[in-house]
């Protein structure tokens, strides 16, 4: 029996890697790395799946928001490269390469959204109330999305379809 699909929220801020970065590497998937908190690491070490919807959101700029949609490209996260690169911000000098402390999946570009869905518009929708981002305290930089909520987001966004364009990209 196939896997049910998955929903997630990944932030990035778009002066290190925006979502115009990684359409330019469309169609190849690119490894999100530098993830450096458990809870974010175990969604990407056990829970993601190849074809899982991304809703890209730009954080640390104005504004912040959901610009487009992406998908988890590889079925299972890898070994995280930067955490043994000393010249990197992200270096960890107690992960071990036979243990590697920290995983990064692979993500793919799907689509731009037609219109930015900024933080103030998500935690204005009644319907997106219970969305992880939209929670105080909630600064996980990887959040688990309903699937009501997914959908929604992307309404807003102004992508109509957007389950059949991951699938076409997958």
């Amino acid at each position: 029996m196939p896997k049910e699909q998955k929903f997630w929220l990944m932030k990035s801020e778009p002066d290190v890697f925006s979502l115009d970065d990684l359409k330019a590497i469309s169609p190849k998937s690119e490894l999100w790395d530098g993830v450096r908190n458990y809870q974010a690491r175990n969604f990407m070490r056990d829970e993601m799946s190849v074809g899982d919807g991304v809703l890209f959101y730009h954080s640390n700029c104005t504004p912040p928001g959901v610009v487009g949609l992406a998908y988890i490209g590889s079925q299972q996260a890898e070994p995280d490269p930067t955490q043994f690169d000393k010249t990197s911000k992200y270096y960890d000098p107690k992960s071990k390469q036979d243990e590697p402390r920290w995983v990064a999946a692979r993500v793919a570009y799907v689509a731009h959204f037609p219109s930015q869905v900024d933080l103030a518009t998500l935690k204005n929708d009644k319907n997106l109330s219970e969305m992880k981002v939209v929670q105080r305290g909630m600064r996980l930089s990887i959040q688990p999305v309903e699937k009501t909520h997914f959908l929604e987001v992307c309404n807003l966004g102004g992508l109509k379809t957007p389950l059949k364009q991951i699938k076409l990209a997958v």
